[in-house]
């Protein structure tokens, strides 16, 4: 039975999701799916802050700039604009919520809060909340959030696929309960806020990765997807194989960090004159060559040169971390292992977040807005969140009913599919990914993970009508799609450009470069 209808429906509740639901909700009701408070999310993960230009000696100019050249010329120059225009808005309304940066302790700083500066930033532009910026922002937020009387939570919810009319249009979400039952959240628009699909590989930075469930939702109804090439490799990841995945944020590099060898040797200034502030996916294959190059698993970053009180200062959650797991940061280096960490592209948006769907929308990690480029720059996604997630509440607040449509037939199945052999085959779509299409990519690779994947696809397809639906299932279905299109979006692209690494063709190619754009219907009839 359809649940009752909703103004808007937010899917996702990280910051992007919590931030859009703030912001509409004095003008329209709204329904909020977030996960468990132990998940949250990738951005509670985000360690290291917010790029915005508040210091009286950084300007928009040089952000944009700074963020151009780490696109590698594959950014939407209009949309880097617009996000860079909103930073300093955006932050004083996070202060006003009291979201707690970290002030500066200087009494002759020229901004009150402490500003750091990581890779392919030519200025301090960070403003963080020690090393646990996410964190912060999302607590602050979900408080205001759980106090909203127009906001209603729901975290009792999984979204498992979009509703549409016969006119094509989004109408809401069909989600299943702790118990399998199915609700349909009827909504006059819908919001994605999934993010994205680091979960795609075998590892990633955060515990509980998204595998790019909204870009195939989105697909599904006929969105276009563009840039899933693009898939961003954190370069310090904690090497830790008893535990779970940790981040060892940008901000350890930008305050002084060092990266080495197994003899304990810099690496980075003979790669790139910005050593270990060059961009993220110079700084991930030079790590990925250096271990190919000595056999080892990991590299090591060092910080013991900053002294205990600094580094105790500065990065509190990583110190405590590492000694949790045995290694004294203030006394040894860290071991430290390149890991999926963000999706640079996604479900194509416009600068308030709609999509070629109409009544849809996605803001956030999950979305393709153009400012990213070919790579992103370190901490320009949090400011993404902010600023696409505020301009498209100022586009919802004021939007019209939509019209009366029927809504097109789905009737699920009632055969069972094991969790256990979901779990299985996303693992093989995961060694697939990691194998073939991740920091460095070959064409054979790519070709042999095409035809892999494509087999897995004419394996499971014929059983998905028939299917029971299950949140396992779902996860998978999605995932093994998104991971064909990833990979013929890294084989259409003959070219090498920014995250995108093809020995086999190591030169950029066209000068001004076009994004990569598919749909659903670009892959075989077993994807459907």
């Amino acid at each position: 039975m359809p649940d009752s209808p909703h103004e808007t429906l937010i899917i996702g509740g990280g910051i992007a999701g919590l931030v859009l639901a703030l912001e509409i909700a004095e003008r329209r009701p709204v329904t909020l799916l977030q996960p468990s408070r132990e998940a949250l999310g990738a951005s509670r993960w985000a360690q290291g802050g917010i790029a915005a230009v508040l210091s009286p000696d950084d300007d928009v100019e040089a952000h944009v700039a700074d963020t151009l050249v780490a696109g590698d010329g594959l950014c939407d120059e209009a949309a880097v604009r617009f996000t860079v225009e909103q930073g300093p808005a955006a932050i004083e309304w996070l202060l006003s919520l009291g979201v707690p940066f970290t002030p500066d302790p200087d009494p002759e700083a020229r901004y009150p809060y402490h500003l750091t500066r990581e890779g392919g930033h030519g200025a301090r532009r960070i403003i963080h909340a020690d090393d646990a910026t996410g964190r912060a922002v999302v607590e602050t937020l979900r408080q205001h959030v759980e106090r909203h009387p127009a906001i209603r939570l729901r975290t009792d919810l999984t979204a498992i696929g979009l509703i549409a009319d016969v006119a094509g249009h989004c109408r809401g979400a069909r989600c299943l309960d702790e118990n399998g039952g199915l609700v349909e959240l009827m909504a006059a628009d819908t919001v994605l806020a999934t993010g994205g699909a680091s979960g795609l590989f075998r590892h990633t930075t955060s515990p509980d990765p998204a595998c790019g469930e909204g870009m195939l939702m989105a697909a599904e109804l006929g969105a276009e997807l563009m840039n899933l090439e693009f898939q961003q490799f954190h370069p310090t990841c904690l090497f830790d194989p008893d535990g779970p995945p940790f981040l060892i944020s940008e901000a350890v590099r930008g305050e002084g960090g060092l990266l080495l060898d197994a003899d304990g040797r810099r690496f980075m200034p003979e790669v790139d004159p910005r050593a270990e502030l060059a961009p993220r996916d110079v700084v991930a294959r030079a790590i990925d060559a250096e271990m190919q190059r000595s056999g080892r698993d990991h590299v090591w970053l060092d910080v013991r040169h900053l002294g205990e009180d600094a580094i105790r200062h500065h990065f509190p959650t990583i110190h405590a971390y590492c000694a949790s797991r045995g290694i004294d940061i203030a006394r040894e280096p860290i071991p430290v292992v390149p890991a999926a960490h963000y999706s640079c592209g996604g479900v194509s948006t416009d600068l308030e977040g709609a999509t070629t769907v109409p009544r849809l929308h996605a803001v956030g990690e999950v979305a393709g807005t153009g400012l990213h480029g070919a790579n992103r720059m370190a901490s320009n996604s949090l400011l993404e969140c902010l600023a696409f997630a505020r301009s498209c509440a100022r586009r919802l607040r004021d939007a019209s009913a939509p019209g009366d449509a029927p809504l097109t037939s789905w009737q699920p199945g009632t055969s069972p599919v094991p969790d256990a052999e979901c779990q299985a085959l996303l693992s093989e779509v995961r060694t697939i990914m990691s194998e073939s299409v991740a920091i460095v990519r070959h064409d054979a690779g790519l070709a042999a993970a095409e035809e892999r994947l494509a087999e897995l696809a004419e394996r499971l397809a014929p059983c998905i009508a028939e299917a029971r639906p299950s949140v396992p299932l779902a996860r998978l279905w999605h995932a093994l799609r998104l991971a064909r299109l990833t990979v013929a979006s890294a084989r259409a692209r003959r070219e090498s450009r920014g995250l995108h690494f093809n020995p086999d063709c190591p030169l950029h190619g066209d000068p001004a470069p076009q994004p990569s754009r598919l749909y659903l219907s670009d892959l075989t009839p077993a994807s459907h």
